[in-house]
């Protein structure tokens, strides 16, 4: 699946267009490097998302659907890697 999809899919962000322009910008990296919208993305492949709020939020890809999920079980299909260090 691209990544402005599972982006989207994944509710990561709202929209596919919004997922396409912040790849464009180049703040969104996977495994390190910076993507565009259309790199596809594998299991267990991380993604680092530059929000714009000072350090980027680091998730890992845990399942890459075949279409549309619902929103009920679109976490699930990341994990956020980088959570106990926004609690400091």
């Amino acid at each position: 699946m691209r990544l402005d999809k599972f982006l989207q899919v994944s509710r990561l962000i709202k929209r596919r267009t919004v997922a396409n322009s912040i790849c464009s910008r180049g703040r969104v990296l996977v495994n390190g490097h910076p993507a565009k919208a259309g790199k596809e993305l594998s299991v267990g492949d991380i993604l680092s998302i530059d929000f714009g709020e000072g350090r980027p939020t680091v998730y890992e890809v845990l399942e890459v659907p075949a279409g549309n999920v619902r929103r009920g079980n679109a976490s699930t299909l990341y994990r956020r890697i980088n959570e106990s260090e926004d609690s400091e």
